[in-house]
Formats: C-alpha cells, structure tokens, sequence
C-alpha cells in the first residue's frame, strides 16, 4: 500500500481511482463496510482504491480548546486501512489554511487534479471546504461538473440487542472507552481496542508484591479506557501472544498521580519470572473486558488478596472467551 502525506506526492501518472474520503477515527465495523465497498468498485472498473483521511482531526484544529482523543494513532489507522485492502492512503496534513478552501477548491485540487476520481465515496452527512458550506448535494453538483460518479454511504447499525438502531461511530466507540466499556466498544469496532507501545520501567512495586507488570511509556498510542481492570492480551511480534489482567489509573492505593497502562501477564511458559523481560520492547495492550473500577484499598495485604481474584477472574473471562 502507498501512503502519501500531501498531493504532492500523488504520482502524476496514477491511474483512475475510486476514493472515499473521511477521518476513519478506529476504523470501525461501519468504515469497513464502506472501505470493501471502494475495494470492490475499484477492482471491478479497474481503478485504484484510495483513502483521503486528514491529521491532526480536524475537531482538534478548528476547536482547540475542547477535550478531543483519537481513538487510534495515525500509525494505528494507517495499518488498519492497509488491512483493509486499500491501494493508497492519502493522509493530508489538516490546517486553517487547508480549511480555507471554497468547497469548488477543495474538489478540483483533490479529486479532479490530485486522485484523477471515477467515483467518489462520502457519507450523506458529509461537510468540506471553508466554514463546512459543502454538503451531499454540493458534492454530487461538482462530481457532475467534473466527470466523477458521487456514492452516498449508507448507515450501517452495530449488531447489539440494547442498541438496534444505533449506527456505528466513532464518536459511540470513544464513549464506551471513556466508561470502560471495552467491550461494547469492541461490538462497534469489530474487534478489540489496542493501546501500543514501548515497555518502560515503572516503580517495580507489582514485582515486589508478585504480580510484575509490562508498563508502557507514556506516549503510547490507542485511547486509553477508563481507569480500572480488565481481561486481554499483550502481543509482541517476536514472542508471541499473552492473557493478561491489565490495569489502567493512578495506584490510588499508594496514592500514584501519574495515570498509567500496565499489564500483568499471567500463565507464562517461563519457567522464572526474571526470564521473561519485555523492557524496551513494543507491544500490544488488546482489552477484553471490564472487571471492576480502581480502587484504594487499606493496605497492601487486601490489595494482593484482590489481585489474586483479578487473575482468577481473567483467566476464566479469556478461558471463554
């Protein structure tokens, strides 16, 4: 898969393609859809495949004083757009400058004279160009003006029972993370949410009470849930695949500040817990499920006691799951 950051560096012989245009925050099960749509239009007219996606979001440029956390990075979303079977991603650098664009500029110099667009593939709800005044019907206006087909995308509902009629979102995604809902995010996304990154040496006080842990840096990238416990997985390319019970928040019980991802993992092969080193290393935090939400307890005897049921009840959930 190409990955391009600016029009500039579109080769100028590329052939016709069919693209879709979005953020695709989480790549969920709704954006999926829509992407083995472009894939299978784009193979059956013989044209390219192609994403247009914007970094930072445009919510984080055009209202910077307002709470905004991507669900994914934008080396996350990248591979889960190559996953998806894309021949490119155009990722434009978002800025008040690029937003200037009238709607009739935005298309000519990215669709028309950028992508060299046969069709063009856009949510009905879509807005571009300067104060979003482009719509749908804008779109479709300046698709006929400038020889591309425009296809509306159309809502796509999760499968779950106490939401029937809710469509898929990233915006449903980023809520159940912020409650700790991981699975219910897991439902939308159509897999498990993953926060990555480089293992960093942390107080070392889970190994001196027996439950060491893989803490990872603070720049690590996914959104990261509620605090509190939960069931999954660490993955690392060169060893392999971990159940772990995973903690996120501040140690309340020896009154931490610094909110932090680690994660214990349980049931290793090794047969000393000093042979297993994963300092240095990058790697995948995969949540499962919620078990309970963090908290202080009165001295240390009592936190190990529920540790120890942690574990039992990981094991169980990622046994069944």
């Amino acid at each position: 898969m190409k990955l391009w950051t600016s029009l500039d560096q579109v080769p100028e012989d590329l052939p016709s393609t069919v693209v879709a245009l979005g953020n695709f925050d989480g790549v969920h099960r709704g954006h999926r859809q829509v992407l083995a749509s472009v894939v299978e239009r784009a193979r059956a007219g013989g044209h390219a495949a192609v994403v247009v996606t914007f970094a930072p979001h445009p919510r984080a440029v055009h209202l910077p004083h307002v709470a905004h956390e991507d669900i994914v990075s934008p080396r996350q979303r990248i591979a889960l757009l190559e996953a998806a079977g894309v021949d490119a991603v155009l990722q434009q650098h978002y800025s008040l400058e690029f937003a200037r664009q009238t709607p009739e500029e935005f298309v000519r110099s990215m669709f028309v004279d950028g992508l060299n667009a046969a069709a063009v593939v856009v949510g009905h709800d879509v807005r571009f160009g300067r104060d979003n005044s482009g719509d749908f019907d804008t779109m479709v206006q300046l698709g006929r003006a400038h020889g591309f087909e425009v296809i509306a995308v159309d809502e796509y509902p999760a499968a779950l029972p106490e939401h029937p009629d809710r469509r898929c979102s990233s915006t449903w995604v980023r809520e159940a993370l912020a409650a700790g809902e991981v699975a219910e995010a897991a439902a939308v996304l159509g897999r498990n949410h993953v926060v990555s990154g480089e293992v960093v040496h942390g107080c070392a006080r889970g190994r001196e009470l027996g439950f060491p842990t893989a803490n990872l840096a603070a720049d690590s990238e996914g959104m990261i849930p509620a605090d509190g416990v939960y069931a999954g997985w660490v993955r690392d390319g060169e060893d392999g695949v971990w159940p772990a019970a995973i903690s996120v928040g501040t140690n309340p019980t020896f009154e931490g500040v610094s909110r932090v991802v680690e994660a214990h993992v349980i049931d290793r092969p090794d047969e000393r817990v000093e042979d297993f080193d994963l300092y240095g290393k990058h790697i995948e935090v995969e949540f499962v499920a919620r078990i309970r939400g963090m908290v202080a307890y009165e001295g240390v005897e009592k936190l190990v006691a529920q540790m120890h049921a942690d574990v039992e009840q990981v094991r169980a959930i990622l046994a069944s799951s």
